[in-house]
């Protein structure tokens, strides 16, 4: 995508697959006990907040708005290493601040 959502429905998407791209990580590093404290910890912060999110979304009392979402204080001290799909906060994000994208 690279930018912003066009339509209410890819929004709720684009969170819908970060959603799903923090569980698989979380499940992923539940099998790795030599790091599982140190890196979980991010995860299931982020996890908890964009689900926060979402569940506004869903009931109708998200807003979109001119400041940062709360998550991207821990993704902006992220890299592609940590979060591989970094972009789709960042295109969330924009979203968030800009609106939709309706080409207008």
């Amino acid at each position: 995508m690279g930018g912003r959502a066009t339509s209410a429905e890819e929004y709720a998407g684009l969170v819908d697959q970060v959603i799903g791209e923090l569980q698989d990580m979380l499940d992923a590093t539940s099998f790795d006990y030599e790091d599982v404290e140190s890196s979980t910890d991010y995860i299931e912060v982020l996890l908890k907040e964009v689900r926060e999110m979402r569940a506004t979304m869903a009931d109708g009392s998200y807003q979109f708005g001119r400041y940062d979402l709360p998550f991207m204080r821990i993704v902006k001290t992220r890299n592609d290493d940590d979060l591989p799909f970094i972009r789709l906060f960042y295109d969330i994000n924009r979203t968030h601040r800009e609106g939709l994208d309706t080409g207008g």
